[in-house]
């Protein structure tokens, strides 16, 4: 159990570390957008650099095939080091990237590259620590294991909020808008090079070192179609899975996360500190909550928790919405809040263990990856855009009814898909192998 547990913690530091590299850019937005761009509407420069954010996720399946394919082919722990390494990388560019007053639109190409290298190594990071942190749990507990994902990724984004309201208490507007904001770079840069130490004497997981020592006396043909799209192809059915049940639960996690703070401070009107202290509360018992519906999902199956996500987030998403932008003040805000991120748990928590769950060992990380990085650019990464392209045409609650529409489209999956929960990871083989008699029945322990 020790060594579960240190797997867990040190895959779980990383992913902290990584995503809050990627999302303090979301949540420093409206204090950077004016350095890089000429003076103008305020609404229209967060649609530039939502732009550039939703850029990183089109870079997200270059990454997905990259990392997925070291991970398959040369170990989990090798592409776990590199994510860190080039998320280390695109923060520095970012803490030291030039103004649009310096360069002009020189510091955007800057802010661009980095964004790209972010989408690089988080198109990996997220098929690499899902991979890990499901294929290193105890029998029984992988609902519960792989929930730190979520956990680790929710934290990443605390801390980032946190680091925000200190700089909102310690620094004035002005000096947040012309330097501050450039501080959480910083302090991720450095979280990121610790983490590489940390990553470079992590064990690697028991399922991909028995299936390395099994395959030893493969042939030459099948050990370079390890980590393969070709390999991948043979398990199309498990892709489109992983990308129509990432679909709906990507684009309500970004709703209630990314973008919460920018909403509730552009449309509904609260200060930005408001909205920050918002976002920070909601997401600490969000992320306390992973754990819970984690370990219910390993007693009562994934779909249960899966479909409960998605008729919430088809049927509340536009109410809740809707009264988000007349909340008014924190409390009622942060009600709504809550309220949303309850129902998107039970997608958030169980949705990395899902996707590991459906490929075998030797194309695991790739057939996460890969699959997961489209969904992500095609619908998480562009969710911010897309709400701020509907209130930019003035019918901004045309975005809810957006949201709604993808949960729908995942709930469709979800009551479809078969069981995964006591599938053996070291023997699962493709969409036959280990399923159920009847699609949505649990097969036997």
């Amino acid at each position: 159990m020790g060594q579960h547990w240190k797997k867990i913690w040190v895959g779980s530091a990383g992913n902290m570390v990584e995503w809050f590299d990627w999302f303090v850019y979301a949540s420093f937005a409206t204090y950077f957008a004016g350095s890089f761009f000429p003076a103008g509407n305020d609404t229209a420069k967060l649609m530039n650099t939502a732009g550039i954010f939703a850029v990183g996720f089109f870079m997200r399946p270059v990454g997905g095939w990259l990392l997925g394919r070291v991970g398959d082919r040369k170990g989990r722990k090798a592409a776990l080091t590199l994510t860190v390494s080039l998320m280390s990388a695109s923060a520095v560019l970012i803490a030291v990237a030039p103004t649009y007053a310096v360069a002009g639109y020189g510091g955007v190409a800057v802010l661009l590259v980095a964004r790209l290298l972010q989408g690089l190594s988080v198109g990996g990071e997220y098929a690499a620590s899902a991979t890990y942190l499901t294929e290193a749990s105890a029998p029984g507990r992988r609902g519960f294991a792989s929930s730190f994902q979520y956990v680790s990724m929710t934290a990443g984004q605390i801390l980032g909020l946190g680091l925000q309201i200190v700089l909102q208490h310690t620094l004035s507007s002005g000096e947040l808008h012309s330097w501050g904001w450039r501080i959480p770079f910083v302090v991720g840069a450095l979280g990121a090079a610790v983490i590489f130490y940390l990553r470079r004497n992590m064990l690697e997981t028991d399922a991909y070192t028995e299936a390395t020592e099994e395959g030893a006396g493969e042939s030459a043909e099948a050990a370079a179609e390890r980590g393969t799209v070709r390999a991948l192809m043979r398990h199309k059915r498990e892709a489109f899975l992983v990308i129509a049940l990432t679909m709906g639960g990507t684009v309500a996690y970004y709703t209630y996360t990314t973008y919460l703070t920018k909403y509730l401070s552009n449309s509904a009107g609260l200060p930005k500190q408001t909205a920050t202290l918002v976002s920070f509360c909601a997401l600490l018992v969000f992320a306390c909550l992973q754990p819970l519906a984690g370990a219910l999902s390993d007693r009562i199956g994934r779909r249960p928790l899966l479909v409960t996500f998605a008729v919430g987030s088809t049927f509340l998403t536009v109410p809740i919405m809707t009264m988000l932008k007349h909340a008014g003040s924190f409390w009622p805000a942060l009600g709504l809040s809550l309220l949303a991120l309850v129902v998107v748990t039970g997608y958030t928590s169980i949705n990395a263990c899902v996707k590991a769950e459906l490929f075998p060992t030797g194309i695991r990380s790739l057939g996460v990856a890969l699959p997961y990085a489209i969904a992500n650019a095609l619908f998480g990464g562009t969710a911010e855009y897309v709400a701020l392209w509907f209130k930019n045409g003035g019918i901004e609650s045309g975005f809810y009814w957006y949201v709604s529409g993808c949960a729908a489209v995942s709930l469709v999956v979800y009551l479809t898909m078969r069981e995964t929960r006591d599938i053996d990871l070291k023997r699962v083989g493709g969409a036959a192998e280990n399923a159920p008699a009847e699609a949505g029945k649990v097969p036997a322990s």
